[in-house]
């Protein structure tokens, strides 16, 4: 048990879902549903989202409804972020979503082991409590939050434990942009292996 959620996946805390555009990464500007689990234990201090963190502030919600919410979209698909996802079994809810021909995104610190079914996981690592090394292989996207110089030398050694294939990117924290935008035009200039994400959905002002 995970902050009382039964371990069977069958419910999930439930901060919010929402049908929007997919705001940064690889898959940026796709019509996309959002399903934000609470609970984390990472801590970032800059979060944006810090009123997931406690799990327990969030209903306990049928995996079975939450499906069903998706599915009344015409975008197929998923995005699960939170908070951190993978503190749950994630397995009921992403073959349920597979099962109706809806692809399934994540987005983890990859702090926990995964579990569920994948058509692509963005690996947003953290310094605050490190990637367990089971995930990076598997990630299809490695998107690492810049908030300031050091943060381009951590990327880069985050950078050798995923896959050949896997996409690159390094965003700038909201907050910070001003300053470490710059920085890393002039850093994926010098380094192309790397590509910029933005929070284009903060640009649009949508959620």
């Amino acid at each position: 048990m995970t902050n009382q959620v039964p371990e069977d996946g069958s419910v999930l805390p439930l901060m919010e879902e929402f049908y929007t555009i997919q705001g940064e990464g690889y898959h940026s500007g796709k019509a996309a549903y959002f399903i934000r689990l609470g609970g984390c234990d990472v801590g970032c201090h800059w979060c944006d989202v810090k009123e997931s963190w406690d799990a327990e502030l969030h209903p306990l919600t049928p995996v079975s409804r939450i499906i069903e919410n998706a599915s009344m979209y015409p975008g197929k698909a998923v995005v699960i972020t939170g908070g951190e996802p993978l503190m749950y079994n994630l397995e009921p809810l992403t073959s349920g979503l597979q099962s109706l021909g809806i692809k399934t995104f994540i987005e983890t610190s990859g702090a926990y082991p995964l579990s569920g079914q994948w058509d692509w996981i963005c690996l947003s690592p953290k310094k605050f409590k490190a990637p367990l090394p089971s995930i990076g292989p598997v990630a299809g996207e490695l998107k690492v939050i810049v908030f300031n110089k050091s943060d381009f030398e951590w990327a880069e050694k985050y950078a050798e434990i995923v896959s050949p294939g896997c996409k690159l990117y390094l965003q700038p924290e909201w907050s910070k942009a001003p300053v470490v935008t710059p920085m890393i035009i002039e850093y994926v200039k010098a380094n192309p292996k790397w590509e910029i994400s933005l929070q284009t959905h903060k640009y649009l002002n949508i959620p």
